[in-house]
Parts: structure tokens; sequence; C-alpha cells
């Protein structure tokens, strides 16, 4: 990145505590990357270092060949290999057949003994910087930027063990037979300072800005990341962090410190954001603002803990008591997750109603660079429709004597919304209660104030609807005069908008839509769209098709014109998959590939 080419990383790693074979994808180009790409042409296999048992009749394998083999499906024609041949020897090299598959394939093989050389100038944890150096020589690349970084890391001790691995494992490769024809993208200086971000800095970042000083949690993976990077930043913005015994605490303390008047958030993931539904219920029903953010993982119940999917839609959608008064968002990239939790907040609190942010692990951890400029954006320290004590003299009035903080017919210009005060105003004495309640916040079983007070607290999300509309989060990409749609939502949008661009360039008529308005839908946008092509994959990863449901029940008289390609192994999709998912789906035909479904439209 800080050479001038655009980066885009995904996370693989195991849920066993006992480690496993973990790897990181990495995608470099120079004209934006917002996708994992095709497979990959260059495997470095460092070796596993969580290896226990490294025999073949070891329950989980052999897991110090794993980096090795286990992704060679995905290793395109023509690249490259690098082992550490410190770790694996000519004898397990001959098991797995692994130069008769090069020679199938045209892969060119460097074994280099990394730990070897690590070891030479200091300790084995070092070979990292080994393989760096190896594959900088192969690619023709240069190394000045990474030692930058290190320098600007480590003291000289370290520092200079660490460069004199680089050069080694650098030098050793020059040495090679280099008959490949790969090398690093032509660039140049990047114009513009990059920051490097997760969609979990993002939501963070965007958080602090929002004003939140306050958030409660218990770790889950992948939700562990913004709860860790808000508890590292709140001390020095005046906030505090509190890490509690379960997710009810969690939603709970969230909620308390909202309704005492601090922008509070809390979150989790599957299975803890599930504990959160009677607190996610009361903050509805007393009108307390909040944001809650749900990192989506594979599921039921435990699941795949580290691997993505998007099948919590409907859970974070409906989950709690009743009729759902709630704003749910789903952001598609970085730049999303920070304005969006941005915009939570804001709806939130001026709304007095809970506000979501959906997400999932893929969007959680990989990183993608943005323009920094980007996050040169003004902090909001409003704290929403909060009124002063002059305002309370001035309000209505219960005859019991307490302030009409649930009034009927208020009229601030948003609908729905009745004065709030907090805790401390003189006059500002409501009750609240997770029972239904009449204006000033008693108990009620009325059946004409039950009407009242569920048509307000409903009505708000028609206001709610009309100010999505003026922000625009829908992203749209693609010809406006394509004969075909895909819709998606959520972290794989980048790699949707690719395979359009794909599918263009190849003779085909497609447009994209990225929807990130869940509650309430935005049903105008969404139905232009549909309306203006005459079929529409609907691209997402789960088993059920819950986003495409969700469309269908807001917008039933589009339902024969939406199919579905859904993915639910555990593994993003890659933008090749959807292509030939679209040309199976327009032709009629069997997808080719067995990770993935196809479902027609309803009817065919």
């Amino acid at each position: 990145m800080r050479s001038g080419l655009d980066v885009f990383t995904h996370r693989h790693y195991p849920s066993r505590i006992r480690g496993g074979h973990t790897y990181v994808e990495v995608r470099a180009t120079p004209d934006g990357a917002a996708s994992r790409g095709d497979g990959y042409n260059f495997l470095l296999a460092l070796g596993d270092s969580f290896a226990r048992n490294p025999s073949e009749d070891a329950y989980y394998g052999n897991e110090e060949l794993k980096p090795l083999t286990e992704n060679l499906d995905d290793l395109r024609e023509g690249g490259i290999i690098v082992y550490d041949s410190g770790l694996i020897d000519d004898e397990q090299v001959e098991e797995i057949d692994l130069h008769e598959r090069a020679e199938e394939n045209g892969w060119h093989v460097y074994p280099v003994d990394l730990r070897g050389i690590a070891k030479e100038h200091g300790r084995e944890i070092m070979r990292n910087n080994a393989g760096i150096g190896v594959t900088a020589a192969l690619l023709d690349m240069d190394t000045s930027e990474y030692e930058g970084i290190m320098e600007e890391m480590w003291n000289d001790d370290i520092l200079e063990a660490n460069l004199a691995v680089i050069q080694d494992g650098f030098e050793q490769a020059q040495e090679f037979d280099q008959t490949h024809d790969l090398e690093m993208p032509e660039h140049t200086a990047p114009e513009e300072e990059q920051a490097l971000v997760s969609g979990s800095d993002a939501i963070a970042y965007g958080a602090l800005d929002a004003g939140c000083r306050f958030i409660s949690g218990y770790p889950m993976t992948p939700w562990t990341d913004v709860f860790t990077i808000m508890s590292q930043n709140l001390p020095q913005f005046g906030g505090i962090s509190e890490q509690v015994e379960d997710e009810i605490a969690a939603a709970s303390l969230a909620l308390g410190a909202s309704h005492a008047g601090v922008k509070a958030m809390s979150g989790s993931s599957g299975g803890g954001f599930a504990l959160m539904s009677e607190p996610l219920g009361l903050a509805e029903m007393s009108e307390t603002p909040v944001v809650l953010v749900e990192a989506m993982r594979a599921g039921p119940s435990t699941g795949m803990p580290t691997k993505p999917e998007q099948a919590d839609l409907e859970h974070v959608l409906y989950t709690s008591q009743g009729d759902s008064t709630r704003v749910v968002l789903a952001p598609g990239d970085q730049q999303e997750c920070y304005e969006q939790i941005r915009t939570a907040f804001e709806l939130a609190y001026d709304y007095q109603i809970p506000a979501l942010l959906i997400y999932d692990q893929k969007l959680q951890g990989e990183l993608r660079n943005v323009d920094a400029s980007f996050f040169d954006q003004e902090p909001d320290g409003d704290p929403g429709s909060v009124i002063t004590e002059e305002e309370i003299a001035e309000a209505a009035e219960h005859h019991a004597g307490k302030f009409k903080r649930f009034q009927y017919d208020a009229d601030d210009g948003k609908e729905g919304v009745s004065p709030r005060s907090v805790p401390g105003q003189k006059g500002g004495r409501f009750l609240a209660t997770g029972n239904e309640h009449n204006e000033a916040g008693h108990i009620s079983e009325d059946p004409t104030n039950r009407v009242l007070q569920m048509d307000r607290r409903l009505g708000k999300l028609a206001s709610i609807r009309e100010e999505l509309d003026e922000k625009g989060n829908q992203t749209h990409h693609g010809p406006d005069e394509a004969e075909y749609g895909i819709m998606c939502w959520g972290s794989h949008q980048g790699t949707v908008f690719e395979a359009v661009d794909r599918l263009n360039d190849a003779g085909h008529s497609v447009k994209a839509i990225g929807v990130s308005d869940m509650m309430p839908y935005p049903e105008a946008e969404v139905s232009e769209f549909l309306e203006s092509v005459v079929e529409c994959l609907v691209v997402e990863m789960n088993a059920t098709a819950q986003f495409r449901g969700l469309t269908q029940k807001e917008l039933g008289r589009f339902g024969p014109k939406l199919s579905s390609l859904l993915k639910y192994n555990g593994n993003p999709f890659e933008p090749a998959e959807i292509v030939e998912g679209f040309e199976s789906s327009i032709n009629g035909e069997d997808l080719a590939v067995n990770n993935m479904k196809y479902v027609p439209a309803a009817g065919d």
C-alpha cells in the first residue's frame, strides 16, 4: 500500500483453541481492490506453528504439511510455491506428489530453509521475514517500504537482526533459476496518504466520531474486534468501556448509560446477540436510544465461529418481542461501515429508537486501503432529541404531575418522536417501563392507548425512511440501461461489482445494487431498480435466501423476477463464481461447481 498499490486481504483461521491451519490472502493491484481474487498465484507456506501432531493418522491430519497442501487446489496455473524446507523434507514432498502436480499445472516450486535463515541471524520466529525476502526477490519487488515499517516499530538490535534475515532470504532467492513470469504490477507512490483499515476499524472510528462515549460487551468472535478497538480508544475521549459477565448485562448496561444521557453502544455475534433480545425489546418499548452491532458468523448455535456467513438477517430484524420498531443497516465496505455507524447513532438519538448495524466475519477482518482524508469528518456530540429544562417547564404535563415523556401528539418535526428528558433535569420525571404505558409512563392496558402508542412508535419508521432516502445508502454499479440485475447486501458488494464489470466486458448487459437499509426497507429505490430489469439474481451467503425473502415480503410483486445464488461453505464468493452463477441462471444451466446453490424464481 505504501508503495502505491491498492490492497485487499482476507483472513482464514480455525476456531479450535489448539490452533491449526491459518493463512491470509493478499491481493495487490494498481487500480482498485474491492474483492478477493479468483484463487491466487503465489503461495508462501511458512509452516504451521500450531502443529501438534505431524502424523497422517492424527484426527485433523498432518498439520505440518497443511500450509503447503491445503490450498493447492486454488493455486492458478503457472503459480509459484515457496515452502520451508527447514520443516518439510524431501520425503514428505514426495508423499504428497508435489512435483507431479507442479508439472501438470506449470507451477514453479522453490524450497527454502526459512527456519535456517532466521536462526542464523537470531530466532526461528523471524522466518516470516525470510519469506518476505524470498518473495520480494522472486517478484522483483523492492523491500524498502517493508523495511521502513520495521524501522518505525523496533529498536536497533531487533531491527538489525530482522533486516539481515530479509536480506539473506532475498539474496538466496536471487540465485534461483527463475523461469516464471510473475512480477509485481507497475505502480507509483500514492498521490494521497492511505489508511489500511478493516471494517471493525471503520465501525469503531465512526462510533467515536458520532460521539459514543460508552461501550459494554462480552468477547465473542467476530464482534470482539470492534469492542477491543473501542476499549483501547475510549479513555482518551473521556469515555468508558465495560466488559461484563454476559450479553444480557452488556446490552442492559448500554441501555442504562443511554437512559442517563450518554451516547452508548454494545454488540455481539450470533448466540450472544440472541441474549440481547430482552433488552432490545425494552429499548423499543421505553424508546431509549441505543446502538447495537451484530457481527455474523456461520450458525446455527456455535456453528463455525471464524467463518463468514450472512444468515443472521432475520434474527436481527425480528428478535425480541412483538412488532419490531428498530433501524437495521448493513454496510458493504469500510467507508460504508464508518458512514452507517454514524447514521445509526444519528437516527437512534434523534428518533429514540434502537439502531442496529449488521456485518460479518469477512468485513470484520478484511483490510483495504482508503484515502486517509475520508476520515477527516466533523465529529458529532449532539445528544439528539433531548430537551432543556426551560423546554420541560413549557411542555405538557400529566395530571399526576409527571412530564409527558410519551406524548401522543408531540410535534417536533419528526413523526412519532416525543420530548425526551434525562435523569437530573428539573421537571422531567417520568416512569420508564417495559410494559405498555400512558403518556407519563404509567402501565396501561387501555385499548385506545395501546393503539395510539403503537402507531406512534411505528410512525417513526416512515420519517426515518424519508431521511434515509435523502442519505442514499444504497450503492449502484453498472450501466443504467442494463437488461439484467444483480442484488446483494453486505460484505461481498465489491465482489459483485467486479463480477458485473466482467459480465459487461463479456457482452452481457448487467447492473447491480448493493442494499444497505434492511429496516425500514428502501421500497421506492429497489422497486425502481427491479422495474428496470428483466430478471434479477440475488447473491447472498446463506442457505435460505434471507435477503431475497425480505425483498419478496416488502415487494411481493417482483417475486417472479428474483432468483438466488447462495454460498454457505464458510468461504466468501469469488468474482468468477458470481459470473458463473449469473451465466448459468440466464442460460438455464446447472451450476458446474458444488460450493454454490442456485434457486430459481418463484413459480419457475
